[in-house]
């Protein structure tokens, strides 16, 4: 590793890719950006902004090294930052042919790798050999569009090294953003995933018109399904009212940037999956998320109820009436 800077390679191109960007210019001379969007790379370094993300941040590109090739990308960094959808993780780490085992590993993905049923630690851990020592999370509660508008924002780092969560949050801190460190790789990442799906569930409700006080139920028993899972998938002390865990959930539950609840509320409208895909034009991860939570939950011999979880999967992939899943569901609420 470098004696001054650590060199930092960011995988995306996308709006959290881009607000990551952001974070680690405010201290960094030169950061390594991988996109496979040609266009994009052009119009960056011609105009200073990306032309489909968050595209009101402004970028020194003098600090950038924009490539559309990821060996180049995963050759120049000592700290790699993956945010791309989970769903084509796979497809990006199919084409890199340099050896990554020795880089310091951060994913920034909210989802399950579809090919593993595994969170993306898990998934760097198993296939590939990354130790646990190397392996780490950035999560929020943070929106990419207040990160952008400059907003008081806050991140939780997440590595089994403490050394090397102070290092990545070191480079992500600045009057707008605070970060907090915490060793419970799993259980953050695990978060991260399900209240993307929990956030879909309040967008649906939304939909179908049921009003604040159901909201207000749905997140509280959204919060002791995130515990009883992810206390099936890893057992440690942790709390789960922590920023990390609840915070995330409300965030993402509640807020009008919030692109899974904006999706759950299509669907409660009565949208057909395709077409609120269709019209979003972006990716909402916890529809690829629920499928993966579903399937582990039910494949495990770690099963807990997930009654949410459920109810959002019976929508999404079972064609079920969404106001008849929902009546079900509030029947089961307390």
């Amino acid at each position: 590793m470098n004696t001054t800077q650590p060199n930092f390679s960011v995988i995306g191109g996308g709006s959290w890719a881009t607000a990551i960007v952001k974070m680690l210019s405010e201290n960094l001379d030169q950061i390594t950006w991988y996109m496979r969007n040609n266009e994009a790379i052009d119009h960056i370094l011609m105009h200073s902004h990306n032309p489909n993300y968050i595209s009101s941040v402004e970028f020194d590109t003098d600090k950038l090294i924009l490539t559309n090739d990821i060996n180049k990308a995963v050759l120049n960094a000592d700290v790699l930052i993956f945010a791309i959808p989970s769903a084509f993780l796979n497809e990006a780490l199919n084409q890199i042919k340099v050896n990554f085992k020795d880089k310091i590993i951060f994913s920034a993905i909210k989802g399950i790798v579809p090919e593993s049923y595994l969170i993306v630690g898990e998934h760097f851990n198993e296939k590939y050999k990354i130790s646990y020592d190397n392996i780490g999370v950035i999560t929020g509660p943070c929106h990419a569009e207040e990160v952008a508008l400059e907003r008081l924002s806050y991140l939780t780092i997440a590595c089994a090294n403490e050394d090397k969560a102070n290092l990545v949050a070191q480079y992500m801190s600045s009057d707008y953003i605070k970060c907090k460190i915490t060793e419970d790789v799993i259980g953050t990442e695990y978060a991260a995933v399900l209240k993307n799906i929990y956030a879909i569930a309040a967008g649906m409700a939304h939909g179908l018109g049921y009003g604040d006080n159901f909201q207000s139920v749905l997140m509280s028993n959204s919060i002791r399904e995130m515990k009883r899972f992810i206390k099936k998938r890893y057992k440690m002390k942790r709390n789960i009212n922590d920023s990390a865990y609840l915070g995330d959930l409300l965030v993402t539950g509640y807020s009008v940037f919030s692109r899974n609840r904006m999706f759950g509320n299509m669907i409660g409208k009565g949208y057909t999956v395709k077409s609120a895909q269709l019209e979003m034009n972006m990716i909402a991860e916890g529809y690829y998320a629920v499928k993966s939570a579903y399937i582990i939950n039910n494949s495990s011999k770690k099963k807990t109820k997930t009654p949410i979880i459920n109810a959002v999967h019976k929508v999404l992939y079972e064609n079920k009436n969404p106001r008849k899943v929902f009546k079900k569901l509030s029947d089961k609420m307390d």
